[in-house]
């Protein structure tokens, strides 16, 4: 498969799979001039066994009386098959229409091989490859062996030398349930077909997903803080002009960030690291007055250096789901708490010897909204990005007051070592 970029460019490319493929495809009815002129030409073929009935017309002995109304006879019923095998084979739902013309052609088969002798036994063979073919097989299992029986039945009568009739015997009866074989194979195809472009439906709304929760996570940050110190800025003109000119100076800086981070997420290759996250906690926090605390907790194995805590050995894809935990939740402290204080903490458990990573954040705001609404965008993103990571998020009060977040993630390997959190 083609590399694709986007959610729509992977389903394109799935579509031209399944177009490709269905070029050739066999059991449908055709799409084109190209492959309805293919279809008939394989058809065609297998009309060479009416080589007999054929010869019977022209060389048989029989009076205009009885050649006319054979033709006609004859040339109904190839109609009547093409028109089955052609347009019929392997539909799922049979219109009422389709068994009278399947009908038809058993009575032609009957009545020509009764009447006319031996040479038009081999209708019965056509008949039991187009019930194979058309019928599902709940019908077609008894009705193929029926008009085997029923051509041994006639044959009988009709073959006196019995050279051609045992002939029919075995094509009449393998080709009818070849047909079915071939009809269950298409139907896996078609089966196939569909779940491939449903993979591809899946995958152009997980890659919009990802592209929705990242677009969020990214501007809903940066706003935030271009926000807050927009107002920091124009409290503090005209009485303090430099402080003001800082706060502008800090705001083309984040707004700078935010358009690379835009562009690095639209492009797919932005992994966040979690001391990055939490600097700008560190300079987000003190620009809307909240006092920050970083308590780390090191695994049992872990040593602490001398210069400080280090916060324990992270994998890739862990470091960067606790790192989109983070900023959602200093996002949701600076924009919706009014807290004065905020601890966050990370911390390694062990769960019967996997370990697991656990990041808190808590403030001492005025604890979670009480309004209808349920979570917003934000923490349902969230969220669905540490279940895809194999971890969680829970939320709730804190105690005696505030709002606490808590997100989840199991080890991998391998890891990387970040840099001290002080």
């Amino acid at each position: 498969m083609k590399p694709v970029n986007g959610p729509d460019g992977a389903r394109a490319a799935w579509r031209e799979e399944l177009e490709a493929a269905d070029s050739t495809s066999m059991g449908r009815v055709p799409d084109n001039r190209r492959q309805a002129v293919v279809k008939l030409l394989w058809i065609s073929i297998w009309m060479l066994y009416l080589g007999a009935p054929l010869d019977d017309l022209v060389h048989g002995g029989h009076g205009a009386v009885v050649v006319v109304p054979a033709s006609l006879g004859l040339a109904g019923f190839v109609i009547a098959y093409l028109a089955l095998v052609f347009l019929r084979t392997n539909t799922e739902e049979q219109e009422r229409w389709v068994h009278w013309v399947l009908g038809v052609l058993a009575v032609l088969a009957l009545v020509t091989s009764a009447t006319l002798g031996k040479p038009w036994l081999v209708l019965f063979v056509y008949v039991s490859v187009v019930c194979g073919a058309v019928l599902p097989s709940t019908w077609s299992r008894w009705l193929i062996p029926a008009t085997t029986g029923a051509l041994a039945l006639v044959g009988s009568f009709v073959d006196t030398a019995g050279d051609l009739f045992p002939a029919l015997l075995i094509p009449c009866l393998l080709g009818g349930f070849a047909m079915v074989g071939i009809r269950h194979l298409v139907q896996t195809m078609r089966a196939l077909r569909e779940a491939r472009e449903t993979v591809a439906q899946l995958a152009a709304t997980e890659e919009r997903l990802r592209l929705a929760r990242d677009l969020h996570d990214l501007l809903g940050h940066s706003l935030s803080l271009i926000t807050l110190k927009s107002e920091l800025a124009g409290r503090m003109l005209p009485d303090r002009p430099e402080d003001a000119a800082q706060q502008v100076a800090d705001i083309e800086k984040v707004s700078r960030q935010a358009l690379v981070d835009v562009r690095e997420a639209v492009s797919g290759y932005r992994r966040p690291t979690l001391a990055t996250e939490l600097a700008g906690a560190r300079i987000a926090l003190a620009a809307a007055g909240i006092v920050a605390e970083f308590p780390v907790e090191l695994p049992p194995t872990a040593a602490a250096p001398a210069d400080g805590p280090t916060p324990p050995s992270l994998a890739p894809d862990t470091e960067s789901a606790l790192a989109w935990a983070l900023r959602e939740a200093i996002t949701n402290v600076i924009r919706h708490s009014g807290a004065t204080r905020c601890v966050i903490a990370l911390a390694e458990r062990s769960d019967g010897g996997a370990g697991t990573f656990v990041l808190t954040v808590t403030d001492n705001g005025h604890g979670p909204a009480d309004g209808p609404g349920g979570p917003g965008n934000g923490l349902s993103g969230l969220e669905e990005r540490l279940l895809l990571a194999g971890g969680g998020l829970s939320t709730g009060p804190a105690a005696p007051g505030g709002f606490t977040l808590s997100a989840s993630v199991p080890r991998r390997s391998p890891v990387v070592t970040l840099p001290p959190l002080a």
